[in-house]
C-alpha cells in the first residue's frame, strides 16, 4: 500500500465510479423565525467497500447528512447520486443502524431481525435462513428465540446491525451506533464491526464523536465544520489490515488522532 500522509487527502486510484457522488449538497431546515442552515456546499465521493467515518462537533450536520444519504430527508440544494442514479428518497440499497438499537420488546431476536423484510413484503422463507446466519455470525444463534430483555446492550445492538444486514444494503449508514456503550463493549463492538465488515463489504459510513474510533475503523475520515456543516478535510486513514486494538497506540495512529484532533479544534469543538 502506498504511504499517506496524516495530512494528505485521497486523490489516487482509479476505484471506478464511486456508489456515492454529492455535489453542492445544502440543507436548509425552514422554522418560524426562517431558516437554519445544516449542511452547506458539500462535494464527497464514496467508493464500493470503503469504510468512512464522519466526525465533527454537535450540531455540525452529521446526522443529517446519514439521513439525506438514506433517502429519510429531502436536501435543498445540490445532488446526490447513488450507484450513478439521482437519490430520491428511501431506497432499498441502503440501511440504517442508530445508536438506539429500537428492537420491539414483544418480538424474538429472529423476528426482530425479520421485521424489514416484513415491512418490505418479501418472502419470508427465503430470509429466514439468511437471519440465523447472519446472528451465527455475530455469536447469537443460541438466542434467536430470545426477546430483547434478556441480552446487553452490545448484544442488542449486534441485532441491530444484523436487522440492517439481512436486506443485503450496498450502503450501511451508521449514526453514533455504539455512543450509548460503556468504553469495553464499545471496544469489542468496533473489533466486531470490522470483522463484519471484512466479511460483507458493504460500504460504510460511521457517524461519530469519538476520533479513537474514526481513526480505528476507517479508510478516510470526513471532518466537518460547525454549523452550517461544511467539510474542513479528508483524511486517508493509512494502517494496515486487519486491525488490532494495539494499533491504538502507535505512532502512526497518533499522528492521524492529532491531525483531526487539531482540525475539530480549530472548530471549536470538545473531544
Amino acid at each position: 500500500m502506498k504511504p499517506v500522509r496524516a495530512d494528505s487527502l485521497d486523490t489516487s486510484a482509479d476505484r471506478g465510479p464511486p456508489l456515492i457522488r454529492a455535489h453542492g449538497l445544502s440543507k436548509t431546515y425552514i422554522t418560524d423565525s426562517g431558516g437554519v442552515t445544516a449542511l452547506k456546499s458539500l462535494d464527497f465521493e464514496i467508493y464500493d467497500g470503503e469504510f468512512v467515518s464522519v466526525i465533527g462537533q454537535s450540531g455540525c450536520g452529521k446526522s443529517t447528512l446519514l439521513k439525506v444519504l438514506a433517502g429519510l430527508l429531502p436536501y435543498t440544494t445540490g445532488s446526490v447520486e447513488l450507484n450513478g442514479k439521482p437519490l430520491r428518497g428511501p431506497t432499498p440499497q441502503a440501511a440504517v443502524v442508530f445508536q438506539s438499537p429500537v428492537l420491539l420488546p414483544w418480538r424474538t431476536l429472529l423476528d426482530n431481525v425479520l421485521l424489514p423484510i416484513e415491512f418490505r413484503k418479501l418472502p419470508m422463507a427465503s430470509y429466514r435462513q439468511s437471519a440465523a446466519d447472519l446472528l451465527e455470525m455475530v455469536g447469537l444463534s443460541d438466542f434467536t428465540q430470545r426477546y430483547p430483555f434478556e441480552l446487553s446492550g452490545g448484544m442488542q445492538q449486534r441485532v441491530a446491525l444484523v436487522r440492517a444486514l439481512v436486506q443485503d444494503p450496498r450502503l450501511l449508514l451508521m449514526d453514533e451506533p455504539f455512543g450509548a456503550l460503556d468504553a469495553m463493549t464499545r471496544e469489542q463492538m468496533n473489533l466486531e464491526l470490522l470483522r463484519i465488515w471484512s466479511h460483507s463489504r458493504k460500504t460504510v459510513i460511521f457517524i461519530t464523536h469519538s476520533i479513537a474510533e474514526a481513526v480505528f475503523l476507517s479508510d478516510r475520515v470526513i471532518a466537518m465544520t460547525a454549523r452550517p456543516g461544511t467539510i474542513a478535510e479528508v483524511i486517508t486513514i493509512d494502517l494496515p489490515r486487519p486491525r488490532a486494538l494495539s494499533s491504538i497506540n502507535t505512532e502512526r495512529f497518533g499522528r492521524y488522532a492529532a491531525k483531526l484532533r487539531s482540525l475539530l479544534d480549530a472548530q471549536g469543538g470538545m473531544f
